[in-house]
């Protein structure tokens, strides 16, 4: 499968990266990565999302002819080279956050607001 690019993102990052690249919208507090295609070259090419206890590796073809790098973040990434891979799974180390009492609530009045849904 071919695409311009490829977010990988956990549930918290799924908003801000994976959306904008047409991924679903996840609720936090639901463990898993989100693995979407950016401008996917095939219909069939669609975001997936896995299990938070997957290992996703991704490799370039050994016969590869293009430029491809990795980047975390938008940080200056490195270039790859055919053959090399990539693997990505979660921390067993969650980073603690201060919430709200109501987490669900509040988030979804955020992504109401943030994304101007009549609610």
């Amino acid at each position: 499968c071919q695409a311009d690019g490829i977010v990988i993102a956990s549930t918290t990052g799924s908003t801000a990266y994976s959306l904008s690249a047409g991924g679903p919208i996840m609720h936090p507090e639901i463990g898993g990565i989100l693995f979407t295609p950016i401008c996917p070259h095939s219909l069939s090419f669609r975001p997936i999302c896995f299990p938070d206890s997957a290992t996703l590796r991704l490799q370039i073809p050994s016969d590869f002819t293009g430029t491809a790098r990795v980047t975390m973040d938008g940080k200056e990434g490195a270039l790859l080279q055919p053959g090399d891979s990539v693997s990505v799974q979660l921390s067993r180390h969650a980073v603690p956050c201060l919430g709200i009492s109501n987490g669900t609530e509040e988030w979804m009045k955020s992504l109401a607001e943030c994304l101007h849904w009549n609610m």
